[in-house]
């Protein structure tokens, strides 16, 4: 991945310094009426501090990548990003619209582990929809948003990020009655791609047998192991094959950010990663806060702002 001269959360696969935003963005699907966007931006939390952008059927053809397409129409979902506390990895949050759960199928623990995978980090990411959808198309606003930052993304690393959505559905569906599996098997997820690029930078070339045995001992060290069927278990070693052959899996970076998203995820369960005390708490916010211009002190106020 290329990066320009504006700091940004894409890294290169090069030991570069981590960057936060620019700015914090609002991406509304192409496929979302103007009359609905007032609402979308109530849900999200947003402002005229937020820049407004539009994800098209295009930039879902660019990111998602792999000749998947789709249609503007079909573009319903949309997200709000912001920068966060700097090493405090990527967390997601799904709101609700008009009192229904709207994003149907990818979990807000599926989302942060997909979008670091992709290259992000320090970010909190709003995910909702005005209607029923699965998902999976979210993060192109946040892929575009980063762009918009100043940023190239490499399109092989934002599409095996995305496949990684489909790749642990199955087992996500398998487990839905257990609220914590999401949060477990994205950590394991984590685990095994932190452990696949470290090797990988290393010098060693690792089959498929290896990969599968790195991400059967995350299963088990993360207790599910027993609840992940074979099946769900090969599609993820699929997309984690892509992953180490995709320029990403070279990032030093990756390998410093990862570990904090994996924290964020593991003991995560429900759609609100991120909430004020976790973030105001800290000791990078508390200094924030006491300059009332500065980014930081917004980001807070935006979180703040999901529980009213």
């Amino acid at each position: 991945m290329a990066t320009t001269s504006l700091p940004a959360n894409i890294k290169a696969d090069t030991n570069s310094t981590s960057h936060t935003l620019n700015a914090s963005y609002v991406v509304y699907g192409a496929g979302t009426a103007t009359e609905v966007r007032s609402k979308l931006a109530d849900v999200l939390g947003t402002d005229s501090n937020f820049k407004t952008l539009t994800a098209t059927a295009s930039d879902y053809s660019k990111y998602i990548g792999n000749g998947a397409t789709t249609t503007d129409a079909a573009m319903i979902s949309s997200v709000a990003i912001a920068p966060s506390d700097p090493g405090s990895g990527v967390k997601v949050n799904i709101k609700k619209y008009d009192g229904q759960d709207n994003i149907t199928q990818v979990t807000a623990q599926q989302y942060a582990m997909v979008a670091q995978m992709a290259g992000v980090n320090d970010v909190t990411i709003v995910v909702t929809a005005n209607r029923a959808v699965s998902g999976e198309s979210a993060l192109t606003g946040v892929y575009k948003a980063l762009a918009q930052d100043g940023i190239t993304l490499n399109t092989t690393d934002t599409a095996t990020a995305n496949q990684m959505l489909d790749a642990t559905q199955q087992a996500i569906n398998e487990n839905k009655d257990d609220s914590a599996y999401a949060g477990k098997l994205m950590a394991a997820v984590g685990d095994t791609t932190k452990e696949i690029a470290k090797q990988k930078q290393d010098g060693q070339t690792l089959t498929r047998e290896d990969i599968q045995q790195l991400l059967n001992e995350a299963l088990q060290k993360h207790d599910i192991a027993n609840q992940t069927s074979q099946n769900a278990v090969n599609n993820i070693i699929n997309v984690l094959i892509k992953f180490e052959n995709s320029p990403i899996s070279l990032s030093k970076d990756y390998l410093e950010n990862v570990t904090n998203t994996i924290d964020n995820v593991k003991n995560s369960t429900g759609d609100l990663m991120n909430k004020v005390k976790d973030w105001a708490n800290s000791d990078a916010a508390k200094e924030t806060v006491q300059k009332a211009k500065n980014i930081f002190t917004q980001f807070i106020e935006w979180i703040k702002s999901f529980f009213n």
